[in-house]
């Protein structure tokens, strides 16, 4: 091996070490230390009284009837703003208009319409997605705003469930985003904005990634006050791997694509979640060459120490998971074995996002008529009648 070849190797195993090791860590010290103080807030709830919800959605009724039905009837007004005439039971409908032109794309043009259009003398302005089921919701914390935790419920695929609840616990770094001027992203399936804010910042740019770009635009133009409330909002998994995969690639696309808005200082900080979601395989594949073929990395035993060391942070990332889904212990030892494969799978449609990078928005698939009955079924830690009873408050829009 020639000199230049030899140097190029060390370089690539060692520097994806590296800077997969320094990503990790800094996601440990996110959860571990940045993240105090993340939930004990003691600030007196917003009222739903005070928030209008929006749902999105293209036309697709059954999904958007069910989650209509989990809203509590205390939240003053409800619409629908969809792109095709639908029926809802306690929601007013609003179809966007074809001719309307904006610079916002797909989704984004349609909050841009909504904002423009729909009259809110509410204080706080929900946006959910068609299948964001509210299952706990009883208020929101004062602030600009409000992003509410996801829980991703099977309703198709088993293994695109198994890669959200790997998701789900790498997403505890959530806990630390009250800590950044500009939070890390936001998931516009169930994010509360003052309407104040809203009106000053608008959701009139083209990206792919509204949610997000609004965060970090809004944190650019006002000292943004996030925060971040665990009512575990449910909605649907990916009913299939390349939905999956179509998914990831938008969402690190947009990331990419939008990391000009960031200040430079807060840039690495992305990067190294990107680097900890693409690099999570990369790791374990170099540490298994450098076990056979030592000669290509100098210093191979702790070479191999410090991948094995850093690749368990990924059952980590599961174990938080499982925690969150509340499943049953004696099922975690399946879903330990099973969390290579769902690291994997996490990341392929990352690699292709930054291989190939999407350009335009592609909503991901719903599972249509989706039963409760049928979700409680497939997923065994939530308790019969749960959805539909709002966890013990019976003052719903309707029943499912």
């Amino acid at each position: 091996m020639s000199l230049i070849s030899s140097s190029l190797t060390i370089l690539l195993f060692w520097g994806t070490l590296i800077l997969y090791g320094i990503s990790s860590l800094w996601w440990v010290f996110q959860v571990t230390v940045l993240s105090r103080g993340w939930g004990s807030d003691d600030d007196e709830l917003v009222g739903l009284e005070k928030v209008q919800v929006r749902i999105l959605n293209v036309a697709a009724e059954d999904t958007v009837q069910v989650t209509t039905n989990t809203i509590p009837k205390s939240v003053a007004e409800v619409h629908v703003i969809a792109e095709e005439a639908i029926n809802i039971d306690g929601a007013t409908v609003h179809v966007v208009p074809d001719e309307f032109e904006c610079a916002a794309q797909r989704k984004g043009r349609a909050i841009e319409w909504a904002r423009k259009n729909i009259s809110c003398e509410q204080e706080y302005v929900l946006y959910l997605d068609e299948d964001s089921l509210l299952t706990n919701l009883e208020g929101l914390p004062p602030g600009d705003i409000i992003q509410i935790t996801e829980h991703p419920l099977r309703t198709g695929s088993l293994l695109t469930y198994l890669c959200e609840i790997f998701r789900v616990g790498f997403q505890f770094e959530q806990r630390a985003f009250h800590r950044f001027g500009y939070p890390t992203y936001a998931w516009g399936g169930a994010v509360a904005v003052r309407h104040e804010l809203e009106n000053q910042v608008t959701w009139d740019v083209p990206t792919i990634t509204e949610d997000t770009t609004f965060i970090w635009r809004a944190a650019d133009q006002t000292e943004l006050d996030y925060r971040l409330v665990d009512a575990k909002v449910r909605n649907q998994a990916p009913p299939t791997l390349m939905d999956m995969f179509k998914q990831r690639r938008r969402w690190i696309s947009g990331t990419m694509l939008d990391l000009h808005l960031l200040p430079r200082r807060y840039k690495p900080v992305i990067l190294t979640r990107i680097i900890t979601w693409t690099l999570s395989p990369v790791v374990p594949f170099l540490a298994v060459i450098t076990y056979f073929y030592p000669g290509l990395a100098p210093a191979s035993t702790l070479y191999l120490g410090l991948s094995i060391a850093l690749f368990a942070i990924v059952f980590l990332y599961m174990i938080l998971g499982l925690i969150e889904y509340r499943k049953y212990p004696e099922v975690w030892p399946l879903y330990l074995l099973a969390t290579p494969l769902a690291v994997l799978l996490h990341s392929l449609g990352a690699f292709w996002g930054i291989i190939r990078p999407a350009t335009d928005f592609e909503v991901t698939a719903k599972t249509a008529k989706v039963k409760t009955k049928e979700v409680e079924r497939l997923n065994p830690e939530l308790s019969e009648g749960e959805i539909e009873s709002h966890s013990g408050t019976d003052s719903l829009r309707g029943d499912s």
